[in-house]
């Protein structure tokens, strides 16, 4: 009787690996592909980073659309290098701090924008998000935290 429910092994793995098949040929992408999805996707993430410009007054919708242009842009490298590529630099030992960061405060920016509604708090959040974006692009380019570190330390002292 559990053979009638379960079905056979055999056949259950024929479908799995048919569809699998298929589903391979739609998710691949040729490498001018994936440069053109790039450049669509961090185009179109800039074009709302500017347009939220023109609505700063209201700053509820330059929120939306500067964060979903931050959002579009940082997500664009996963068209280059992969998406499970693109996570696990991202949760990388050197910069999971700087992600934790800037996607808690992308989503702090968004609770403020939609559900709280105060345009204080969103902007305050928006700029934590640019100083968390900044951080994480620059945990990229080695030794850029470090030596924007020491500048600030420099500028910043107050000793004598």
């Amino acid at each position: 009787m559990w053979k009638f429910f379960q079905g056979n092994d055999e056949e259950e793995q024929q479908q799995q690996g048919y569809l699998l098949d298929e589903t391979e040929g739609l998710c691949s992408l040729s490498p001018v592909q994936r440069v053109y999805a790039f450049a669509a996707c961090s185009l179109s993430g800039l074009v709302c980073m500017f347009l939220s410009l023109i609505v700063f007054a209201s700053p509820i919708k330059f929120a939306l659309l500067f964060t979903f242009g931050n959002v579009l842009a940082v997500g664009s490298t996963a068209f280059l290098i992969g998406h499970g590529q693109q996570l696990r630099m991202m949760f990388d030992t050197v910069r999971v701090y700087a992600t934790s960061i800037y996607l808690g405060s992308v989503l702090v920016a968004l609770v403020c924008a939609l559900l709280i509604h105060s345009k204080i708090l969103t902007i305050i959040a928006i700029i934590c998000e640019i100083c968390a974006l900044f951080w994480y692009s620059l945990s990229y380019i080695p030794f850029a935290r470090r030596m924007v570190s020491d500048l600030t330390v420099r500028l910043f002292d107050t000793e004598i």
